[in-house]
């Protein structure tokens, strides 16, 4: 089966992927598509598998350990208070992780809500130009963290 987190990787793999943050050890680190949390980003496991269970136990480390230095970052960079992380794998059945950024100064109706009740239609959408800095500060940080390719 071939989905969309399939797309994503080999766009990564050929480097045509605009939201490519960079390369780590476990797969890749894209921006995502909607921005309405400044920073949300998604690990991208290389190869691409069904879901968590399908990888070996040095995988799932290594996965789970550049999950977390990806919220270090998306921390560090955003100013953000804490960071929600998601595998759900329902629409798209391949295993991707989001990572969102969570602010103090976010909608107070939205705020300890799960971020799928955002309008996402709505959502500001990954401009290459505007959000260059922010992917730039993201892969600096994953590189001097010592993940990034």
């Amino acid at each position: 089966m071939t989905t969309i987190v399939h797309k994503w990787v080999t766009d990564c793999r050929n480097g045509v992927n605009p939201r490519l943050v960079c390369k780590i050890g476990s797969g890749w680190v894209v921006m995502g598509e909607a921005q309405f949390l400044s920073g949300y980003c998604l690990v991208l496991p290389d190869p691409v598998e069904p879901h968590l269970n399908t990888l070996t136990e040095e995988r799932r480390i290594r996965l789970m350990h550049d999950v977390a230095i990806v919220g270090d970052a998306i921390l560090a960079v955003t100013g953000a208070l804490r960071c929600n992380y998601e595998i759900l794998g329902n629409q798209e059945p391949a295993l991707h992780i989001h990572v969102f950024p969570r602010f103090s100064n976010e909608p107070e109706m939205l705020r300890t809500k799960p971020v799928w009740f955002y309008d996402w239609n709505a959502a500001p959408r990954f401009d290459p130009q505007k959000d260059a800095q922010l992917l730039n500060s993201l892969r600096n940080f994953l590189k001097y963290a010592g993940i990034a390719c």
